[in-house]
């Protein structure tokens, strides 16, 4: 490991831009290869310093829903972490009881539910239990039973890969289930501002609604284990599948997973969980190569069992599943 100060040609802000290389790249997998090279801007310029360097960086969030070949990574890895990415702001409440928060894209999205229901701000508790950060929650439109990041999006701040920033309202963007138009865009997302609503019952009343919220994610999914969440999305039917579902339901992945005889399938150190059929598990030894493995597998036998192809939810870096 070693660490290089690189200089930028027309940015004198990023001229020392601290430049790691051989870099581990936590996930929640907690397993994979490294970055050849990995950066920590810390404001705007620094991270356009990034993109002189490499336009086609990759940037790190909470590793929560990443899985990294074991290869590694060539390309620049970003992390969004330190500096103006890391802090948010809770605005005053308005004559109609809303508030708008904003909120750079490292900072944890847990840490700033918790924030909010503190406020007595209503919205975000209702994505309580997923791990990510803003920018990542905001570009797949993170989400569960009880609420999408989408809902509630005022506005959102991206820097294009030529160092441009810009503000997107909520109306110019595309969001659809796990998925957004930032991600066909290439924009970087840098902040968002959210639109919430003060709580009837005041901070009292949401934290309620976030103990809910809480403890179903606990009793449903394998919270503890070493894995990066739901694993494929929810699909939507293209025709009807007998016991299953009629053309156009979006249906659980899981329970296709499950009814194809997944449950406690493995490859080397991966495993189907037996809690949820949708969360693949990495046990000691495991390697992204026998996730990626897994992966596979399952998609094949429930295209084989339902003629339904399974869209991966993770992101994987260096390797197609």
């Amino acid at each position: 490991m070693s660490a290089t100060t690189l200089a930028s040609p027309t940015n004198m802000t990023a001229s020392k831009l601290e430049i790691l290389t051989d870099q581990p790249i936590a996930t929640w997998f907690n397993l994979g290869g490294k970055a050849a090279r990995m950066a920590k801007p810390r404001n705007a310029d620094e991270l356009r310093g990034c993109l002189e360097l490499d336009p086609t960086l990759r940037i790190l969030g909470d590793g929560a829903n990443l899985l990294i070949a074991d290869e590694g990574v060539k390309e620049l890895v970003v992390s969004l972490s330190e500096g103006d990415f890391g802090t948010f702001t809770i605005g005053a409440i308005d004559a109609r009881g809303y508030a708008n928060v904003r909120a750079g894209a490292g900072v944890h999205l847990f840490k700033l539910i918790n924030a909010t229901v503190e406020a007595g701000l209503t919205g975000l508790e209702n994505l309580a239990g997923i791990p990510a950060c803003v920018g990542g929650a905001v570009v797949m439109n993170a989400g569960g039973k009880f609420g999408s990041t989408s809902d509630y999006i005022a506005s959102v701040e991206v820097m294009d890969r030529q160092g441009q920033a810009h503000t997107l309202k909520r109306a110019q963007i595309e969001f659809t289930y796990r998925h957004s138009s930032l991600t066909r865009a290439g924009h970087i997302v840098t902040a968002a501002e959210f639109r919430l609503r003060r709580a009837e019952g005041g901070p009292a009343g949401v934290k309620a609604k976030l103990k809910e919220v809480t403890e179903f994610k606990k009793s449903t999914q394998p919270m503890n284990a070493n894995s990066a969440g739901c694993c494929f999305k929810n699909p939507t039917l293209s025709d009807h599948v007998r016991e299953i579902g009629t053309s156009g339901t979006r249906v659980s992945a899981g329970m296709l997973i499950d009814k194809a005889g997944c449950k406690g399938l493995r490859s080397g150190g991966a495993a189907v969980s037996d809690q949820h059929a949708n969360f693949i598990v990495a046990e000691k030894g495991c390697t992204a190569g026998d996730v990626i493995t897994l992966m596979r597998l399952v998609r094949e036998k429930v295209q084989a069992a339902f003629k339904v192809t399974l869209e991966p939810e993770v992101v994987v870096w260096g390797a197609s599943v």
